[in-house]
């Protein structure tokens, strides 16, 4: 299956570590960001990479060429950052058929292909990795509601007061129907086209989203602490010399 990988952020809540690079080539435990995330869907099966890139999209393009661990790599440029739903449309050239989705910023250890597993066996035309988190937290993220039979049935983009605590982690699987809904979307308030925005005309027109519980962790790498979190997470997991003797 293919894998789009947005990476075309700057990383303004990142400073000084984005200072001379972009948002996705911070290092988290001596590891860029988006290598994380190539190494996390190549364990899941990705075929080809599509790296949307924008901000100091050079320094991506120079460091990993045309391939990574012989998965080719394609490169798409957005050229403003105009929000997740236009983001996805710079691939819309490039997807064949249904792929994988992950934000470049996250770092995950967790269940990812129970999600790719579910939408191939399900049939649905999405299926998100989704956690709960506390709800003073909630506001941050995408928050989404689901019915009996764990399908989603809406989802708000950082709502001043979340419906719920479950929220999307930033992996997803998606048909191309996506692309429809995502030239369907209208500017938000903040003069962004949102991802939800997209989600939501999904569900309006009747298509199945299945929601996967996160087994496992995942940090989304917003400002400086959160990478000395993750960093901490890894090395917590991470076997000592002393421990294997």
């Amino acid at each position: 299956m293919q894998a789009v990988v947005l990476a075309a952020g700057k990383g303004t809540r990142l400073r000084p570590l984005t200072e001379d690079k972009p948002k996705v080539l911070v290092e988290v435990d001596g590891t860029p960001l988006i290598e994380d995330v190539f190494d996390n869907l190549l364990d899941i099966g990705a075929t080809e990479f599509i790296v949307v890139v924008g901000y100091q999209k050079e320094q991506i393009i120079e460091r990993y060429g045309d391939e990574y661990e012989g998965v080719p790599i394609t490169y798409a440029h957005q050229r403003e950052q105009l929000g997740l739903s236009h983001a996805i449309l710079q691939a819309e050239p490039h997807v064949e058929n249904e792929f994988m989705l992950m934000l470049g910023d996250n770092v995950f250890r967790g269940n990812l292909g129970d999600v790719v597993n579910r939408q191939q066996e399900d049939r649905a035309d999405a299926a998100f990795l989704v956690e709960e988190v506390p709800y003073e937290e909630a506001s941050r993220y995408g928050v989404l509601d689901t019915n009996e039979y764990g399908e989603i049935v809406e989802v708000v983009e950082k709502p001043d007061e979340p419906p719920s605590n479950l929220v999307m982690t930033g992996f997803y699987t998606f048909t191309p129907a996506i692309f429809h809904a995502c030239h369907l979307v209208q500017p938000s308030d903040r003069g962004e086209y949102e991802l939800p925005d997209a989600i939501d005309l999904l569900i309006q027109s009747g298509r199945t989203i299945d929601a996967i519980r996160m087994d496992g962790w995942r940090i989304d790498v917003g400002y400086p602490d959160d990478r000395e979190t993750a960093e901490e997470r890894i090395q917590g997991e991470t076997p000592s010399v002393a421990d294997s003797e």
